[in-house]
């Protein structure tokens, strides 16, 4: 029996997944989403970890704008939203905004058939679509130092490796990294008995202030708020996606690395401080496995030390590069290279090859920062969706 046929395959079934998919299926287009819904969230995020984004900031995108987080649950101004509420509003969305459209299997691999994609499902049923978004998200993209490539798993993780960190109670564990997952992992590894450090290359943590819900008007005026935090360029990068896609590399590549640096949310500070040792101002340039982890630790004035530990979570962030995007076929990843590690995308979201599209952190490159979180959503959702109508209308007369 001929395998059908539909317009667009949505890989990955978090939120900016989720999020294309209503728009694609209300625009009506024949669209399917794969994967389990916010499994990502679920399974690669610390139990009892809160959202670094304000509620406000913490919305799936539908047409309508009918089934926001605010629509699911009612915040008060600055109130942290927990990863598992987060996730429950996820699947609420999916129930409301894609229904049907959504199957829980996952796809092994995209390649191309007779001028389609076609797509393996762990499931063994074969799909073919004219179009295909790319939804993968973080996972993909953990970074990890090289430093760290001679341990073992049982050694060395990162910080998406984990959910349940009961496990590490009464262990000896290492944290690497300034951001809020450092922070915030190494805060739940000492509330759940570990021995825990941290070890960062900055000479000093920074912290994001507590929220005022009214502020003077002077302050609204030189640094009115956005979904990326205060300040002129934050409303720029975030209301202005498009804009940002226009300018050079360099400068793309400069707004992206300097736009919500490394910090911990404001609720945090409290149960760090005391309960979790830092040494800051230090580089880990090699390590051991041995009995243990032994780490080679160079500070600012390059005296070297020597660090023991059980365990070592590297809370380092994430990288992109096409040539991790694994479900991709050889020749699809090469046709998609771009000068760098990160692809070059077009006006909706589309790769240099004809009907394959990347969202979420994959476009942070090419559309700025506001990729990079949840409140992009929207925006991507209904640029991708304009430009899939477009395409396919095209082919449809052709």
């Amino acid at each position: 029996m001929a395998t059908s046929v539909i317009d667009v395959a949505i890989v990955g079934a978090g939120p900016y997944g989720l999020s294309v998919a209503a728009h694609a299926l209300h625009a009506g287009l024949d669209a399917r989403v794969y994967g389990e819904p916010m499994r990502a969230w679920e399974r690669h995020m610390p139990a009892g970890m809160l959202l670094k984004s304000e509620p406000d900031a913490s919305h799936l995108g539908d047409p309508d704008r009918r089934h926001g987080l605010d629509a699911f649950h009612r915040y008060s101004y600055g109130e942290p939203v927990p990863v598992e509420r987060f996730v429950a509003y996820g699947r609420w969305f999916r129930g409301r905004a894609v229904g049907r459209a959504l199957e829980e299997t996952e796809v092994t691999a995209v390649g191309v058939e007779g001028g389609l994609f076609a797509l393996s499902l762990a499931s063994g049923a074969p799909v073919l679509a004219r179009t295909v978004v790319l939804a993968l998200g973080f996972l993909p993209f953990a970074h990890r130092p090289r430093a760290l490539a001679a341990l073992p798993p049982e050694a060395a993780t990162h910080s998406s490796d984990h959910h349940d960190l009961s496990g590490f109670a009464g262990r000896d564990v290492t944290v690497l990294g300034a951001g809020q997952s450092a922070l915030e992992t190494a805060t739940l590894l000492a509330e759940a008995g570990a021995a825990v450090r941290l070890v960062a290359r900055t000479s000093a943590l920074a912290w994001n202030d507590v929220p005022a819900e009214r502020r003077p008007l002077v302050s609204r005026v030189l640094a009115p708020r956005s979904p990326l935090g205060s300040g002129w360029p934050s409303v720029a990068w975030s209301r202005m996606p498009y804009a940002v896609r226009h300018l050079p590399r360099a400068a793309r590549a400069h707004i992206v690395r300097n736009t919500l640096g490394p910090a911990g949310s404001w609720w945090l500070k409290e149960r760090f401080d005391g309960a979790v040792p830092v040494t800051l101002g230090t580089r880990l340039t090699a390590c051991e496995y041995r009995d243990g982890v032994r780490l080679r630790l160079r500070d600012l004035a390059g005296a070297v030390t020597t660090l023991e530990t059980e365990h070592v979570i590297a809370a380092t962030g994430y990288r992109v590069d096409v040539s991790r995007i694994g479900i991709l076929h050889e020749d699809l990843r090469r046709a998609v290279a771009a000068p760098g590690p990160a692809p070059r995308l077009g006006p909706a979201f589309e790769t240099s090859v004809a009907g394959l599209h990347l969202v979420g952190l994959a476009a942070a490159a090419t559309f700025g920062p506001a990729m990079r979180f949840v409140c992009g959503c929207d925006f991507a959702a209904r640029r991708v969706t304009r430009g899939l109508v477009s395409r396919l209308r095209r082919s449809r007369r052709a």
